[in-house]
């Protein structure tokens, strides 16, 4: 059966590659040869091209293809209100099947109370919703991110000397965010989250204990932050979640399946639907999904956004087949594994692969729902 609310049965997970325009705009404002002022127009003609694209292949949403921002969490948590961009960079091995290359983001330094001083990227999607002819949707970083870029040491003890009253700030102002964004209409919000997932593969909870934080628990806190967050949500906002093991370059950092965090995850986070990774046997079984409660949609991500080659329909059936064996298939959907264009580098596709891709997403979601 078709959906008429989000999650849509074929849907993506958000980001989109950049057009060479775009890239060769950002290029010049950095270089001083365009004024900065006249890139947000560019922004504005490519983003209109890319809905068009999202409506054209029979997507019942579409987002801006996060095209003005570099990278799809670190935009937002620099504007948060007590958070400083840092020069240090931080250091992420990312690996690949021809081996291992290094993603340094600047870092993160808490040094003020956290506050929400706007609607973060409420500019962007007003511009969005105003184009759109299906449910624009809008794509912002979880919580847990904040806390997982940089642990304890990036939060000033001055500051918050007892962790608890960050966390507190932190949902606070995402509360407050999501009521900013519902205020200039949204009805799709998702909160991406790759600490979740990441959780799940034994390495990453040992890098998180050596931060200072309990590895084994982190996804407990995780999932109360978010939460506390979404407890007086306002109504009429569909709020879904992504989870995945890392998308930078067609390249990954975490591995495993879903097991860990499943009971919890999937029993307790108050959100309407998952975007979850099963694109390849990195991610695991579909088992995990026993945990998921009757009231939740699971969006099937089987299409995988870092390779070009063209997944087979009958093989998506087959896959989508199987999971019914753990989540009725009325709660299922399907969509990309991630997105395409994590941060402004992009994965190693074209235009067209990319566009082939969601086009097999809508075609195989109508053959099996109709």
């Amino acid at each position: 059966m078709k959906r008429t609310t989000p999650p849509f049965r074929a849907d993506h997970v958000g980001s989109l590659l950049r057009p060479q325009r775009l890239l060769k705009a950002r290029d010049d404002v950095a270089a001083g040869t365009l004024p900065a002022g006249e890139l947000r127009a560019i922004e504005d003609d490519c983003i209109r091209e890319v809905v068009r694209m999202q409506r054209d292949v029979g997507l019942q949403s579409a987002t801006d293809g996060e095209f003005r921002r570099g990278s799809w969490h670190m935009d937002f948590i620099y504007q948060l209100g007590g958070v400083t961009k840092v020069t240090e960079n931080i250091k992420v091995q990312f690996r690949n099947e021809s081996g291992t290359i290094e993603f340094t983001p600047s870092g993160i330094h808490v040094d003020a109370p956290i506050t929400l001083d706007k609607t973060i990227f409420g500019e962007d999607f007003s511009f969005l919703k105003s184009i759109v002819e299906t449910t624009p949707k809008q794509t912002i970083p979880s919580p847990s991110m904040v806390h997982y870029r940089g642990g304890r040491a990036s939060i000033d003890e001055k500051v918050y000397p007892d962790l608890e009253q960050f966390w507190t700030d932190l949902s606070a102002a995402y509360a407050q965010e999501i009521r900013g964004l519902a205020d200039l209409g949204a009805t799709y919000v998702q909160l991406d989250d790759t600490s979740l997932a990441y959780l799940n593969d034994p390495k990453q909870r040992e890098q998180i204990t050596a931060m200072g934080a309990d590895g084994e628990h982190q996804h407990l806190r995780n999932i109360k932050q978010i939460n506390e967050a979404l407890k007086d949500r306002p109504d009429g906002v569909t709020i879904t979640t992504h989870l995945c093991r890392g998308n930078f370059r067609s390249s990954w950092v975490a591995e495993g399946g879903y097991d860990y965090v499943a009971e919890a995850l999937f029993g307790d986070l108050a959100v309407d639907g998952f975007f979850l990774e099963f694109d390849d046997a990195r991610s695991g079984s579909f088992a995990p999904l026993r945990y998921v409660p009757p009231d939740k949609m699971v969006v099937l991500g089987l299409v995988t956004t870092k390779r070009p080659q063209l997944e087979d329909k009958d093989d998506l059936k087959r896959r989508i087949e199987e999971a019914t064996r753990y989540v009725d298939i009325d709660q299922l959907a399907i969509s990309g594994q991630c997105g395409f264009s994590s941060t402004v580098d992009g994965n190693a596709l074209t235009y067209d692969d990319q566009v082939a891709k969601l086009s097999l997403i809508v075609e195989t979601a109508a053959e099996v729902w109709g």
